[in-house]
């Protein structure tokens, strides 16, 4: 699974197209259509923790958890400095462990689609059924397959912001695609400083999340394409998907 380690110092500035609080909006929407609501929820993968933030500001007690260190400690000094109270935690997902249960949980960004087994899929999203109350709502995304083999596949992608460069390059077979991160940063002197990244994801149909989310405990009651309402097509290139813990 990857962990983002070199990746965390231009996390951000390759990233500024994403809108969080919108998204924290439209992720409070969903829990709050299913029943949840303002409590303790955990950011599951939450990387530099932005979208952590934008929850917090909307009322919710926020935990992070990512696996990066280098990810925590750049979400950790945002959180210092916007003054905003989130717990970050350093663990993967397949062995989440709290203190105590959540009322809500959310995924986002396809971090999910960086466990690259069943397996390992089910293993994560137990951990979260684990620690969800009874009627708890799990809001989480994945890249489609659709994404996978029409828009990532074999492919490369070159990103500039302002003294750095991102060179992202992708490998696609069957449902696992490779991808390989190079920065490169100005030192100055007409030199630079490269470092690199390399992680897999996988895609996987929808029957076989609704099938995992069900063996875990957790009911499918809805899939959304991106960051709508809508029912998703053959070219959604996101999934977004609305479980709530039984029993």
């Amino acid at each position: 699974m990857a962990s983002y380690n070199a990746f965390a110092p231009y996390y951000d500035r390759f990233q500024r197209g994403i809108d969080y609080a919108a998204r924290a909006a439209y992720f409070d929407g969903l829990i709050r259509a299913f029943g949840g609501g303002p409590g303790l929820l955990l950011d599951l993968a939450c990387g530099t923790g932005s979208l952590s933030l934008a929850l917090a500001k909307r009322g919710y007690d926020v935990i992070g958890v990512d696996q990066s260190p280098e990810m925590l400690s750049v979400a950790q000094r945002k959180a210092d400095k916007s003054g905003q109270r989130v717990l970050f935690l350093c663990q993967s997902m397949e062995r989440l462990d709290l203190y105590g249960t959540v009322a809500c949980c959310v995924s986002a960004l396809d971090s999910l689609n960086h466990l690259t087994s069943e397996g390992a899929l089910a293993r994560a999203i137990g951990r979260v059924s684990l620690f969800l109350e009874p009627g708890g709502v799990f809001v989480f995304d994945l890249n489609t397959p659709y994404k996978h083999r029409a828009l990532l596949a074999d492919r490369a992608y070159v990103y500039e912001d302002g003294d750095a460069v991102c060179v992202w390059q992708n490998e696609t077979k069957g449902s696992l695609t490779r991808i390989t991160l190079d920065f490169f940063e100005r030192q100055g002197g007409g030199l630079y400083r490269r470092s690199a990244e390399t992680f897999c994801e996988r895609a996987y149909e929808e029957a076989a999340v609704r099938r995992i989310c069900a063996e875990q405990g957790l009911a499918v009651r809805a899939v959304y394409a991106g960051d709508t309402r809508e029912a998703p097509g053959e070219t959604t290139d996101r999934w977004v998907f609305a479980a709530v813990k039984e029993g």
